[in-house]
């Protein structure tokens, strides 16, 4: 004899969390529960009250609340934890997500930080038009240590490491690119480079710069100094960063909400690689060929992930990110316009020197 077991009635009271999305986010910004039974829920006595989320016990604000959709604000003390949420006295599952840890805020970056081989971290205290400040460039230990690494550069601007640990300093004010030894000595390495901003340098040891009124210059190992492409002028600046097969990726915001990134490869060419971000600037890449950028991507500002097939999705939530840089053991420097964070999203970055 065949028996049917009686299917058990759905819960119409547990909420479930199925997915948190970006999974990792600065403290502050938003992100996107997706679930079942999220909405708000009648308790015993008639009322109607919305769910809770919480971060390790702490409340997150909602802004948003559907029956398989939350959107919730990280409170700003929040760390790494675990979210959940509670509905009219039931509590869901619990998901980790990722809060980025802040390095030092004594820093003014307008594009991507720098990361050597032994994982320091240097990034600008770049300043308004023309203002002089006591420290150009600061350099973060691995161990958290923040000491001043380079002075006396106006507008310090793009970052950049050779293969001998120097590091390379654009200067939007001076249109210079000034060289520092690991030891701190520094000297002026080319000049008359325009608006000098984003610095990048491909797998031959050529340096690359962004002359933001619409060149992106080369400087040959024995500086000779080519024009390699041209294009629209930007508001802010250029941003660049080498892919394995030798194609540069560059960003350079505009005034349009629906920006681009460009890829050229290494004949010059142009092409649009996508379209769709919003005040897109600092960019870097994984080994697996992904492009990170950060920008606002359907109305969201964070880290956009785009794929080698050009399909992109948020990674981090977050505002005021300029750029990025991945570090050695997995994390990746998050550079906001007044700090640098660091977040462990597991991933290996592209070195190509």
């Amino acid at each position: 004899m065949i028996r049917f077991t009686k299917p058990e009635p759905p819960d119409l009271h547990t909420p479930r969390i199925e997915a948190v999305v970006p999974d990792a986010v600065l403290p502050g910004a938003e992100v996107e529960i997706r679930g079942s039974q999220l909405a708000a829920a009648a308790n015993g006595d008639g009322t109607v009250r919305a769910p809770l989320a919480l971060l390790d016990g702490k409340l997150a604000p909602l802004s948003l609340s559907r029956p398989t959709r939350l959107r919730v604000r990280v409170p700003e003390a929040a760390g790494n934890g675990s979210l959940e949420v509670r509905r009219n006295g039931a509590s869901s599952n619990k998901v980790q997500i990722k809060v980025v840890r802040i390095l030092t805020d004594v820093v003014h970056p307008v594009g991507n930080p720098a990361v050597d081989a032994q994982g320091n971290v240097y990034a600008t205290k770049s300043g308004a038009r023309g203002e002089p400040v006591p420290v150009s460039v600061y350099r973060i230990s691995p161990e958290g240590d923040v000491d001043s690494f380079m002075t006396g550069l106006v507008n310090a601007t793009g970052l950049a490491i050779d293969p001998e640990g120097s590091l390379y300093v654009s200067s939007r004010h001076e249109g210079t690119i000034h060289r520092v030894t690991p030891h701190g000595a520094a000297s002026v390495y080319t000049e008359s480079m325009g608006v000098a901003t984003g610095l990048a340098f491909d797998a031959d040891g050529n340096l690359y710069c962004g002359d933001r009124s619409g060149t992106i210059f080369r400087i040959a190992r024995d500086r000779q100094i080519f024009v390699y492409a041209t294009l629209e002028p930007s508001v802010a600046a250029y941003h660049l960063a080498f892919g394995l097969d030798g194609t540069l990726f560059v960003t350079g915001p505009t005034t349009s909400s629906y920006d681009v990134v460009y890829a050229i490869d290494s004949k010059g060419t142009i092409e649009t690689y996508f379209r769709g971000l919003g005040r897109p600037q600092g960019l870097a890449l994984d080994v697996a060929g992904n492009l990170y950028v950060a920008a606002s991507f359907r109305g969201q500002r964070g880290i956009v992930r785009i794929t080698p097939d050009r399909e992109a999705e948020l990674v981090l939530s977050g505002s005021g990110i300029v750029g990025l840089a991945f570090i050695p053991n997995g994390s990746v420097a998050v550079a906001t316009q007044n700090a640098i964070y660091d977040v462990a999203l597991g991933v290996e970055g592209l070195r190509l020197l």
